[in-house]
């Protein structure tokens, strides 16, 4: 998440809320954060966030607003962003309203232990629901997508349940899609309560990583397969959207194509599958030397599930991937996935004509990528157009 800062006053506790540039703002104000770069404070805000130095001190102790000075950045705040005011001066941004997807970590809990896992599961961890719940009723009713991730969000029950529920009452016409490992839906009356909210746009998209038992529980490091497609099949039993996801691992990178045919026979009903380039951070870095394969090495496995599952009709994608390694017949699958506080480009990236159409790469990829990305110049982009048509 995109994290600002700057000096507190008179911020005890943590303040939620959504940001304006407006000072006559007409919504109720204890929801909005005014965000500034004069030397007007009005009242009535949750809190203010102004680039001015610490000439606000006088202000904020005879108001006591709850203010944070001198920060840097503000511009990159939007009017509807929704951010978190912390007593140490730091502002998180929980919500950009810009971003092409934004997510909420609904818990760091989890049920496996994922091998490549970028967001490491904990134990120990205050209940995020209530924080959730009030991002939920502060974001953009226009907002698009929305993710619902983890940890395993499924873990919190009815407290999860309580977060799609105010998910469909506040964000109706929002793609909400739920990252989910899928062993509580084999549950069947855990699966019907999450369909009985009735959210006209909710996908659970769940991970599936081998054709085959042992292959998968080693990557998610635990005996949960069976659970998985007993969870897809309950799930689509009850009609509820479901979609699938495969991070590429040297562990699974030459077995795609067997992949991409279990899936289109055991799994017909999903309505989209997803490939996706490992981001290398968390529990990925610290086991790097048997899971990285540079994409370049596995792009002809690649193509040939992507193509298998395209001509039986399937929806798949490509995420997280950059078009200069990709093969030119993949293209038209790739879609630009990675959260814009994490997505950078190289320096090698920077002349390249289709830099804005790549995928580009996650931060922690700055160490660690293939050898084989190249900027795209004029000069051969006719070439490269020429090969694709062919």
């Amino acid at each position: 998440m995109k994290v600002l800062s700057g000096s507190p006053i008179n911020v005890p506790n943590d303040v939620v809320g959504k940001v304006t540039h407006r000072y006559n703002a007409f919504s109720n104000k204890h929801d909005l954060i005014f965000v500034t770069t004069g030397r007007k404070y009005p009242k009535g805000f949750a809190a203010v966030i102004t680039s001015n130095a610490r000439e606000c001190l006088s202000i904020g102790h005879d108001r006591r607003l709850s203010i944070v000075c001198n920060v840097e950045g503000i511009d990159e705040l939007t009017d509807g962003d929704v951010v978190c005011v912390n007593p140490s001066g730091s502002i998180t941004v929980l919500f950009s309203k810009e971003a092409v997807g934004n997510a909420l970590l609904v818990t760091e809990k989890c049920n496996c232990a994922c091998i490549m896992c970028p967001q490491p599961p904990t134990d120990n961890e205050i209940d995020k629901t209530t924080l959730n719940l009030k991002i939920v009723s502060l974001i953009d009713k226009k907002t698009p997508m929305l993710g619902l991730t983890g940890g395993e969000p499924t873990l919190l029950g009815d407290r999860f349940i309580e977060i799609l529920h105010a998910c469909k009452t506040n964000l109706p016409r929002t793609e909400i899609s739920l990252l989910s490992n899928g062993v509580a839906f084999s549950n069947m009356d855990f699966a019907k309560k999450i369909r009985a909210i009735q959210h006209p746009s909710l996908t659970i998209d769940i991970p599936l990583y081998a054709d085959t038992d042992v292959e998968h529980n080693k990557i998610v490091g635990a005996n949960v397969f069976f659970k998985v497609v007993q969870g897809l099949y309950n799930l689509a039993l009850l009609k509820q959207r479901i979609g699938i996801r495969i991070v590429i691992l040297k562990l699974n990178s030459n077995r795609l194509r067997q992949l991409a045919e279990f899936i289109y026979r055991n799994f017909p009903f999903v309505i989209h599958i997803a490939f996706m380039q490992m981001e290398t951070t968390g529990m990925a870095k610290d086991n790097i030397q048997k899971l990285w394969i540079d994409p370049h090495d596995y792009a002809q496995d690649l193509e040939d599930a992507v193509k298998y599952l395209s001509m039986r009709d399937m929806n798949v994608s490509v995420y997280n991937s950059q078009l200069c390694v990709l093969p030119k017949i993949l293209w038209n699958f790739s879609r630009k996935s990675i959260s814009s506080w994490k997505n950078i480009y190289l320096n090698e990236c920077q002349d390249c004509v289709y830099m804005k159409d790549c995928g580009g790469f996650f931060n922690s990829s700055d160490e660690l990528h293939s050898t084989y990305i190249k900027a795209v110049k004029k000069n051969t982009l006719r070439k490269i157009t020429l090969d694709y048509l062919r």
